[in-house]
């Protein structure tokens, strides 16, 4: 699996942290080792500056996916995945670290990350939570990777409440 973490947030982030969660993500998801996908963590300036352009809202937001070759998990049937390019997810850690903050269970800048990298995975392999049904599968799709790679890691504690909207 190729996996480039880019910061060019000027915050400091556990980008290993950030590498680990996506790769685990990736082969609990089924998608082929040679695979490639790109993070690129920005400042709340160039995230709103995304979010106006491809969503035309206002505002920084979390997280952000940009598909490429529209990558599924295969289904139990196939022998092999496909292997291509996923996309690229873009964190903002300014927005990250509010989140975090006012979680329910609150919890800190980098492991709200780890949870937005999962998310954004996810969106790279089709998911979504607009409909009740969808983001019920979604997140507790995306809990069960976190906890997963929390457990494997040795990490206590309850993991994040999502806090992606």
């Amino acid at each position: 699996m190729s996996i480039d973490v880019n910061n060019e947030s000027g915050t400091e982030v556990d980008e290993q942290a950030i590498l680990d969660i996506a790769r685990y993500a990736l082969a609990r998801m089924r998608i082929h080792p040679l695979s490639e996908l790109s993070v690129i963590v920005v400042d709340a300036d160039a995230m709103e500056q995304l979010h106006i352009q491809w969503m035309d809202l206002p505002g920084p937001t979390d997280v952000m996916s940009f598909p490429m070759d529209e990558l599924r998990p295969p289904s139990k049937d196939d022998d092999e995945p496909p292997q291509g390019l996923l996309g690229d997810i873009v964190l903002c850690p300014e927005v990250a670290a509010k989140q975090g903050a006012e979680a329910p269970t609150q919890h800190s800048m980098d492991e709200e990350l780890q949870l937005l990298t999962v998310h954004g995975v996810l969106h790279l392999l089709g998911y979504d939570h607009e409909e009740p049904d969808e983001k019920a599968e979604m997140f507790g799709l995306q809990a069960a990777i976190v906890d997963g790679w929390r457990s494997d890691k040795g990490l206590t504690g309850p993991s994040p409440a999502p806090t992606v909207s």
